[in-house]
């Protein structure tokens, strides 16, 4: 029987869990540039998941949600740390609770969503970012909920950019919707997280190929594409907006 969308990555993540026990070495800089891919411009941002302190962000311990970059930098400072890259990472209802699964250090703050539903969220196969305590992954969210991996912090979005080294089947190539987008993918081994936000509007089709054929990830996630900010003081930049809801983001010392 052919792998469903996604399995290969949850075998491998599920791998992880075991064999691989990656150091936790004093984390650098987190690096982020801004490139071109088909004469549109991106800013892209690179973390490693053995060095990185990589986490989702969504509320603090009174269960108040941070609703934006200034306020997660304000609770890690309490930690001696600060914020080094974040965005938002999903979509979220009016009153900001996350639409489909959040995992926010081991605690479940939603469930996960299977069912085929309106908007792009809803645009199957959808999927979730989902970071153990030894490697990362984006996996098919129907994959994920028949055998869920031990996730310390996940979130589910959709639709899937990538899936198994293929665009999603519905993008239309030189399609007309575009937006800003930003989207997370993960190198085939683990060991690497790709976050990427376009600087000018593209189509979902452009921006999948961005991961796909520029990054080189077998499978990557789209997060929004209407409130897609991008924290990275590293390169100056920090953009303003609308409260969010979960977000994802590394953290290194002051």
């Amino acid at each position: 029987m052919a792998d469903r969308p996604g399995r290969r990555v949850l075998l491998l993540l599920g791998a992880l869990l075991v064999p691989v026990l990656f150091p936790r070495a004093a984390a650098a800089e987190v690096s982020c540039e801004r490139i071109t891919f088909e004469d549109a411009p991106y800013t892209v941002c690179r973390a490693d998941v053995g060095s990185d302190d990589i986490r989702v962000f969504y509320s603090d311990a009174s269960g108040g949600i941070y609703g934006g970059f200034s306020s997660v930098d304000t609770m890690l400072a309490e930690e001696g740390r600060t914020l080094a890259l974040a965005m938002n990472a999903g979509m979220y209802h009016g009153d900001r609770s996350a639409v489909g699964l959040l995992i926010e250090d081991g605690a479940e703050k939603a469930p996960i969503v299977t069912s085929e539903g309106p908007g792009n969220f809803g645009l199957l196969p959808n999927g979730v970012f989902c970071l153990t305590e030894e490697g990362a992954g984006v996996v098919e969210s129907r994959a994920f909920a028949e055998d869920p991996p031990a996730c310390r912090f996940a979130t589910q979005s959709g639709p899937m950019l990538v899936i198994d080294g293929a665009l999603h089947p519905r993008f239309i190539e030189g399609g007309d919707s575009r937006h800003i987008r930003n989207g997370v993918g993960v190198s085939e081994d683990g060991t690497t997280v790709w976050f990427a936000i376009s600087d000018a509007r593209v189509n979902f089709h452009d921006f999948g190929r961005l991961f796909r054929d520029r990054l080189g990830v077998p499978n990557a996630l789209y997060l929004d594409g209407k409130v897609s900010r991008l924290h990275a003081p590293s390169i100056g930049r920090s953009d303003p907006g609308w409260r969010l809801g979960p977000m994802i983001g590394v953290a290194v010392p002051r």
